[in-house]
């Protein structure tokens, strides 16, 4: 696999193609980033960003990971001290699920963002832009039916963090395009490059195949879940035999979480799956490509029960080091 196809493996969208080939051509010491917010428990659509970082770092990249606690304050998460309390833990959470520590470095946005010269930047990006523009930007990720002035200033923030961290690439789920996008808009009004951004594809509700996992909304699957609540969950989980559900009775499309989970967790990770089955039921079954998973669970080969035990194996097995992580630090 070469730079570009390890680059854009499972992403939704890149902007634009031309750039990311550009940066393919010579990954070395160039830099990506992620932000997230320290607020609750991550879970494992959080870290489909992080399988991202993972073969970025295949690729060469450089990593950053920006633990945004001002921006968790200003979504109403708590008070300082409890979101770098959860910034602690989420830091030892990536690291053991996978990425490189050498590679990664771990940033608080309090580090530059309370910075007279970032503050004087995020004005000049206000006068910029529209109460309006900057309310669209927010709507995939706020919470909340009313969006608050702090929430508004939110996606400014975002666009002037790209700046601020020097990165070459900015990495987000679907849900961060339009922050993406108006940051591309209006950094060039000081003086700023237009980003290249990358946006991978967002792990539908566990129980539905609508919208997209929340702890606040649905079910999910936490990185500090034990094994016998992964089992449980993915048990419960919404998976007919195809990738392509029918929509709901009020036309909302679905999708197939367990398929997701494997097509953008599994497979990335591992070379081979292998589903046990009872030599009665045809013995275990072994795939080296997601293609040829749902291939066997559209004809019916793949019982939808066998791959959620497969599934519930496979999960566990990437979330147990960062569940001991925690488990230890409680001790």
């Amino acid at each position: 696999m070469d730079a570009y196809e390890l680059i854009t493996r499972n992403a939704s969208e890149v902007v634009t193609e031309e750039e990311v080939r550009a940066l393919a051509e010579s990954p070395d010491g160039k830099r990506a980033y992620v932000g997230y917010e320290p607020s609750g428990v991550l879970h494992v659509g959080h870290m489909l960003t992080a399988n991202k970082l993972i073969e970025l770092q295949e690729a060469g990249f450089e990593v950053i990971v920006l633990l945004a606690d001002v921006h968790a304050y200003l979504n109403g998460k708590g008070t300082f001290e409890e979101i770098r309390e959860t910034a602690t833990r989420m830091k030892e959470q990536f690291v053991a699920y996978g990425l490189e520590a050498s590679q990664t470095e771990f940033v608080l946005g309090s580090e530059y963002q309370l910075d007279e010269e970032y503050i004087l930047d995020l004005h000049a990006l206000e006068l910029e832009t529209s109460l309006s523009r900057a309310e669209r930007a927010m709507s995939e990720i706020g919470g909340g039916d009313t969006v608050t002035v702090a929430q508004a200033v939110y996606p400014l923030m975002q666009a002037l963090d790209i700046v601020y961290l020097d990165v070459d690439l900015a990495i987000g789920g679907m849900e961060q395009r339009k922050v993406h996008m108006l940051a591309r808009d209006t950094l060039p009004s000081i003086d700023a490059d237009a980003p290249t951004c990358l946006h991978t594809p967002l792990i539908a509700d566990l129980t539905t195949g609508v919208g997209k996992m929340s702890t606040s909304t649905g079910i999910s699957i936490s990185m500090e879940d034990s094994e016998a609540e992964i089992e449980r969950k993915v048990e419960k989980a919404y998976c007919p035999p195809t990738a392509d559900p029918d929509p709901t009775d009020d036309g909302e499309e679905r999708e197939n979480p367990v398929l997701q989970l494997f097509e953008y967790h599994v497979f990335p990770r591992f070379g081979e799956v292998v589903v046990e089955r009872p030599e009665q039921y045809g013995g275990d079954l072994s795939y080296e490509t997601y293609a040829d998973l749902e291939a066997d669970l559209e004809s019916g080969e793949l019982h939808p029960a066998d791959a959620k035990g497969a599934l519930s194996t496979y999960l566990n097995e990437l979330i147990a080091p960062g569940r001991e992580k925690i488990r230890k630090r409680q001790a």
